[in-house]
């Protein structure tokens, strides 16, 4: 392994010795800065996307639309094998992922956002039914995912980007939904910013060179930090923040501690916020003597994955919280 600092040696080494090539891959570009073609990075990546698990996230995503969403936190859905993939590194030139975006490219609305085939209900203010629509809970992640995979230069995807910058507000982004399911609004209120469409959107803003210090970054970080500055004063209704947000969890795919500190970590802005760094330190308390993260949340449908072990320390939840200390400079690597 290449050397590393006397601060987070032992973790990082674990990492590299894990039997998981996407951790190990990720681990190598993020934490150590190695190069795309170094010899170490091209070997994790060829077996990352040989593992089987990663292909049979390839298969599911393949399956697109797969069947239409009823829920949001709907972890089984295959929009979250395109945001898991995006996450681990997998491109769209990869072996079987390009055919699998072509599915989500062909289903975009006249006004920009890509469409997801959604379950809607009328006692949401809408039409009732299966449809191919979209709603800012579920848009942005294909965005991201296309986007994260190399696809940036795709007009389609930079239109989906330019309607995703559109619909933020003075206060970040709201529950916002396609014209044609009318009056259509979330279980929230119609004032109040919706922090989980917020943390979508931010996503797609971090990978935007442009999007980093812009105000739309602004406006949508202070959304998730007042949330959390205001916990126990002010509720949000299905996004409150108790013990089971606290918990750790992934894949990223509701509103949780880790998703938000993953996503606030991408914006140097807040770096030097106490509120962010009340919520980086709140994580770091849930490690082992070893430094080492074990999931104290799990979606079902992710069982077989580490991440989603609770009785053991998970290399990919200790990669996803040492890489967020080494963004706000509190993890020391030599490379």
């Amino acid at each position: 392994m290449p050397s590393t600092s006397t601060e987070g040696t032992r973790a990082i080494q674990w990492l590299f010795d894990s039997d998981e090539p996407w951790t190990r891959y990720r681990t190598l570009v993020d934490l150590l800065d190695k190069s795309p073609d170094d010899a170490l990075v091209v070997e994790a990546r060829m077996e990352m996307l040989a593992h089987p698990q990663v292909q049979t996230l390839l298969v599911a995503a393949e399956s697109w639309p797969g069947y239409a969403l009823k829920r949001h936190n709907d972890a089984k859905h295959p929009i979250y094998c395109f945001s898991t993939l995006a996450d681990f590194g997998v491109r769209h030139d990869d072996p079987g992922m390009y055919t699998a975006l072509e599915k989500v490219l062909d289903h975009q609305s006249s006004e920009g956002a890509f469409q997801t085939q959604l379950r809607l209900y009328k006692r949401f203010g809408g039409m009732d039914g299966e449809f191919w629509t979209w709603m800012a809970c579920d848009a942005p992640t294909l965005t991201y995912a296309l986007y994260a995979m190399g696809m940036d230069q795709d007009a389609r995807v930079q239109k989906a980007v330019g309607h995703l910058l559109s619909q933020v507000q003075e206060t970040g982004w709201h529950c916002s939904a396609a014209a044609e399911l009318g009056n259509f609004n979330g279980p929230g209120r119609r004032e109040d910013p919706c922090p989980i469409a917020n943390v979508y959107a931010l996503k797609v803003l971090s990978l935007l060179p442009e999007g980093i210090d812009s105000e739309a970054a602004k406006r949508g970080t202070e959304v998730l930090l007042n949330h959390w500055e205001q916990q126990r004063e002010r509720k949000m209704y299905l996004f409150g923040i108790g013990t089971d947000f606290r918990k750790l969890k992934y894949p990223f795919v509701w509103y949780d501690i880790l998703h938000i500190a993953e996503v606030l970590s991408r914006f140097p802005l807040v770096h030097n916020d106490p509120r962010f760094l009340e919520i980086l330190e709140t994580i770091k308390q849930q490690a082992d003597e070893d430094g080492c993260y074990t999931a104290t949340s799990m979606y079902r449908a992710w069982k077989d994955w580490s991440f989603a072990d609770k009785k053991s320390p998970s290399p990919w939840l200790t990669f996803l919280v040492m890489r967020m200390e080494k963004r706000i400079g509190g993890l020391s690597v030599i490379s």
